[in-house]
């Protein structure tokens, strides 16, 4: 399976007792839509862009943002400890629809940022993801924008369009902009 067809799911943070299991560290909104998981592709050195899949005899969510698995065929310690820092993949197709206006942060890259007072702002590079607050990362000429990703910030998501409506705070354009 090639890594573009996929999206990050998280890592594997160590192993669990003798037997061979698992704990993966999620890195996503919602740790126990993937309860009960039964494969996933595991990128084995970093610079792979081919991934390797892996059946799962079980997984079971642990502590709200482990899941505690089992691989087919990784029964005894050694060969889970050789899996501890691998980065973990599932296909695009296998994340949990979402309402209208949601979306998931890698999709977006690419769409337009149309601010209802200034109009289009460009396209959003990344999103940087911090524990206070998401930030969607717009280049315009040498300067950077970063618009806060909140429910009072955005007003529409149109996916098929490729833009994302934005009501922003009273200056922080200009802000970014001046200099």
């Amino acid at each position: 399976m090639k890594i573009d067809d996929c999206f990050y799911l998280g890592y594997i943070s160590k192993t669990i007792g003798t037997k061979g299991e698992l704990a993966f560290k999620l890195d996503v909104d919602s740790p126990s839509s993937y309860h009960g998981l039964d494969a996933v592709f595991v990128q084995i050195s970093p610079k792979d862009t081919q991934l390797v899949p892996y059946f799962l005899d079980k997984a079971e969510i642990q502590n709200n943002d482990l899941l505690r698995c089992k691989f087919e065929g990784v029964d005894d310690q050694s060969t889970a400890k050789s899996l501890v820092g691998k980065s973990l993949y599932l296909l695009e197709e296998n994340l949990p629809p979402l309402k209208e206006n949601q979306f998931y942060f890698h999709e977006i890259i690419g769409y337009k940022i149309i601010d209802q007072e200034k109009g289009e702002l460009g396209k959003i590079e990344k999103v940087l993801e911090y524990s206070t607050s998401n930030l969607f990362s717009i280049p315009v000429g040498d300067k950077e924008i970063l618009i806060p990703i909140s429910d009072e910030t955005i007003i529409k998501v149109d996916k098929k369009a490729e833009e994302i409506h934005v009501v922003c705070p009273e200056g922080l354009i200009d802000l970014y902009l001046e200099g």
